[in-house]
């Protein structure tokens, strides 16, 4: 979800790790030359997610760490080759904490439907986010150290 900290513990868990990291969000925005609440306003949500689905399937992601957009779960053919290439950490956030972390819900360029809530999109995505995680976090109550110590951890496993 949008908030999480995926691209924070990304670039973190790349340094730590001596890994090159990417971030789909970063990716379109560069090929788009637009933020991504630009294209989603003026493309709609569902381009949005089609430009994440095309960086997720043309980028380099071979020895990366990748950071992807909260939206990334709703392509199978996208989640099908990070789930070949790479182990899938997902970062349990609650959805409270979620909500205290986003101050910029409506002009962050989340690819959303229009009259979707955060809480809709939320517990939409939950069901997504645990079905292609190789690896979960519970990141309740976690400082951003805790969380990068509990990834290794999980990946050393």
């Amino acid at each position: 979800m949008p908030g999480a900290g995926k691209s924070t513990i990304g670039i973190l868990l790349a340094k730590e790790l001596g890994l090159d990291f990417l971030d789909t969000d970063i990716s379109i925005q560069v090929q788009q030359g637009k933020t991504l609440q630009q294209i989603s306003d003026q493309s709609g949500y569902m381009a949005l997610r089609q430009y994440e689905e095309q960086v997720l399937l043309s980028e380099d992601i071979a020895g990366k760490v990748v950071s992807t957009g909260g939206s990334a779960v709703y392509s199978k053919a996208g989640m099908a080759r990070l789930k070949d290439s790479a182990t899938v950490v997902f970062l349990d956030v609650s959805l409270s904490e979620l909500e205290r972390r986003m101050n910029n819900f409506a002009s962050r360029g989340i690819a959303r439907r229009p009259d979707q809530s955060f809480a809709d999109l939320f517990a939409e995505r939950q069901v997504l986010y645990q079905q292609y995680a190789d690896i979960s976090i519970d990141c309740s109550n976690l400082s951003i150290d805790e969380v990068l110590q509990a990834v290794m951890a999980e990946l050393a496993r």
